[in-house]
């Protein structure tokens, strides 16, 4: 997985998540289990924040997740806050593989890189539905030249 340094424009998405010190090994670290709820906690953002997702958020559709790779780079020290930002890889018919990077928000530092697919799912009916219409959904996709 790659590991970009810091660049605002990376990502559509940022979300600034304070670390909290319940979230702390007996090093003083962030504990590696709490990186999966970072994550997901600006995952969830950024889907409300489309509005194709988050009118059939309402309507009892969300997403479920069926994998996630998480690397990390650094550990993330306690007091301190973190940039989440996130877009997305892969856009299919009822999933999406995102990409995700934290980083330190004041020395702008790597701390851990993620990738996830998530299937679009309705609740009623219990089994994966159609990705409802996007619109500007180029604004949502991270640019591939600078994954690769």
């Amino acid at each position: 997985m790659i590991r970009p340094d810091f660049d605002e424009n990376l990502f559509p998405h940022w979300k600034t998540i304070p670390i909290r010190f319940r979230d702390l090994d007996p090093l003083n670290h962030v504990n590696n289990a709490i990186f999966s709820t970072y994550y997901e906690e600006a995952r969830i953002n950024f889907i409300q924040q489309v509005p194709g997702f988050a009118n059939q958020l309402q309507e009892g559709f969300s997403f479920v997740l069926a994998n996630i790779k998480i690397d990390f780079v650094r550990p993330a020290e306690y007091p301190g806050d973190l940039l989440v930002g996130s877009g997305i890889k892969k856009l299919g018919n009822t999933g999406i593989t995102s990409f995700q990077a934290i980083y330190s928000d004041e020395s702008k530092k790597l701390i851990s890189v993620a990738e996830a697919f998530g299937v679009w799912f309705s609740l009623e009916r219990q089994r994966p539905a159609r990705i409802p219409e996007i619109n500007d959904r180029e604004k949502l996709m991270i640019d591939k030249a600078l994954l690769n």
